[in-house]
């Protein structure tokens, strides 16, 4: 009996799976669970020149002041950490909208939260 039980599971598992895939493929937004959040950050592979485009154009849309040497995000001062955080702050004042996270596919919107140390992402 448990395994029919695990099959039926594992069975509505794998369907949700491909509906959540399919959605997040279409573009659509998608919020799982009420409440969850989710983020934007560059992607590692992503290169500095573009890192530095996103930064200088996010920044001209939203308050980068929390990248102040004297703010809780300045550190660590880099550019990889400094383009996430304001592409970020970005993605979350335009409504979190998967397009809201591309610029020029060198972001990822991920479901745990990039907080370190004292700098809390919006």
């Amino acid at each position: 009996m448990a395994s029919k039980v695990e099959a039926l599971c594992c069975s509505s598992l794998s369907s949700l799976s491909v509906l959540l895939l399919l959605l997040f493929v279409s573009g659509q937004k998608l919020h799982l669970v009420q409440g969850e959040k989710t983020w934007c950050v560059a992607k590692p592979s992503a290169d500095d020149a573009t890192l530095l485009a996103n930064l200088n154009y996010a920044c001209s849309q939203v308050d980068c002041s929390v990248l102040q040497k004297s703010c809780s995000c300045f550190y660590p001062d880099n550019l990889i950490s400094h383009a996430s955080i304001v592409m970020n702050l970005y993605y979350q004042c335009k409504g979190r909208n998967n397009w809201n996270c591309y610029f020029n596919n060198s972001a990822l919107i991920v479901i745990t939260d990039p907080s370190y140390g004292n700098c809390a992402y919006a």
